[in-house]
């Protein structure tokens, strides 16, 4: 049988031959087939792993990229956010630097003087004061003190006998002047505070925080700094620097320039000094056109002036441990404010004791418009 079917199939083959047909032997595709296979698997399986040892790359990449936002974007909201909760602080680069290019923009818009401003005498100003009741007695004893705010000092302050009723008035006068400045930073402070503890900010939010960063001179925007900058002044010892740099309201450069300080300046308006030696420089005394503006000076260059960066640092740590701000600490960080020094901060400290000046640190001043009335 198998002898036959081998017969028989080389005869079909022979016939179809013979018929024109051509028979040819199929060849196997196995080992292509699989070769391709194998090819196409390889390829396969290789971009498999150049995706997968690319995707921990890339995230990688992208924490990286988004720890370093965090971390530049909120490093001042964090050093502030430990201050909120009372926790130590970094402090080595707070208070760093100043940017004076837009440090006074702001005091030079307190210049332009109303044309209906007078200079009231003496005997003029007590009556007012007498008419609305306005005495130092009723301000110690009820805290509040009434929004009569003069530009102009009287000249015959000079010429009161009376080493009380000279004091009382300039202190009369001085007082509403560094409680307006403050309460103007305290609302300030207040807001700042308020952006710092929102996770989104609006536009107005951002240009006012801007704004801020040139007034107190802040580079680099660090919100630390601005809330180190951005404090008041103790009313005790603002009035003790005023009494003594201008005499109780007597010097010529408190008369004729509206200068509270004494704050020097080497360019610019000012009050040159009589007997200076040529030889010691060529400095002068600031002079300002309304008392507001003396002011407003005083207490930018307490907050910003690198020779006072102890002073606010010691006003920053009795902020952090919830402490009253005590002028007769203070006072003993103003050791360069004048030649001086430490002899200075002792004579501004008897001030503030002898005429007890503490009493006013504490006081309010009523107010013009609602938005000082939060602050009552």
């Amino acid at each position: 049988m198998i002898n036959n079917k081998k017969i028989n199939l080389k005869l079909i083959k022979k016939i179809l031959s013979e018929k024109g047909f051509t028979i040819k032997k199929r060849k196997s595709n196995f080992f292509s087939q699989n070769l391709k296979s194998f090819y196409l698997t390889a390829l396969s399986g290789l971009g498999l792993i150049i995706i997968f040892s690319l995707i921990p790359l890339s995230v990688n990449i992208k924490e990286d990229i988004k720890v370093s936002k965090s971390t530049i974007d909120n490093k001042s909201k964090l050093n502030f956010q430990k201050v909120l909760e009372g926790k130590p602080i970094d402090k080595k680069n707070i208070d760093e630097g100043l940017d004076t290019k837009n440090l006074f923009e702001d005091i030079f818009s307190l210049e332009e003087v109303p044309t209906d401003t007078v200079r009231l005498s003496a005997s003029t100003i007590n009556q007012l004061f007498k008419d609305t009741n306005y005495n130092l007695e009723t301000v110690r004893k009820d805290k509040i003190v009434k929004p009569i705010k003069l530009s102009l000092l009287p000249t015959e302050i000079k010429n009161i006998e009376s080493t009380k009723k000279k004091k009382n008035l300039f202190i009369k006068i001085i007082l509403p002047l560094i409680l307006e400045e403050n309460n103007r930073i305290v609302i300030d402070r207040k807001k700042l505070f308020r952006i710092l503890n929102k996770n989104m900010n609006s536009k107005s939010e951002r240009i006012w925080l801007s704004s801020k960063f040139k007034q107190y001179g802040v580079i680099n925007k660090d919100l630390s700094t601005l809330k180190v900058r951005m404090d008041i002044v103790p009313v005790s010892l603002a009035l003790a620097q005023a009494a003594k740099e201008t005499g109780w309201g007597t010097s010529r450069f408190a008369i004729e320039g509206n200068a509270l300080f004494g704050q020097w300046t080497w360019s610019g308006e000012g009050i040159k000094p009589a007997g200076i030696n040529p030889e010691d420089g060529t400095h002068k005394v600031m002079k300002f056109k309304v008392l507001k503006a003396s002011v407003r000076a005083y207490q930018r260059n307490l907050n910003t002036h690198g020779s006072y960066k102890e002073f606010r640092s010691a006003r920053a740590n009795m902020r952090d441990d919830d402490k009253f701000l005590d002028s007769l600490i203070l006072a003993e960080y103003l050791d360069k404010y004048a030649a001086t020094g430490k002899e200075y901060t002792k004579i501004i400290k008897k001030i503030i004791q002898q005429n007890n000046l503490q009493d006013f640190d504490n006081v309010k001043l009523l107010p013009l418009s609602m938005q000082l009335k939060n602050i009552i």
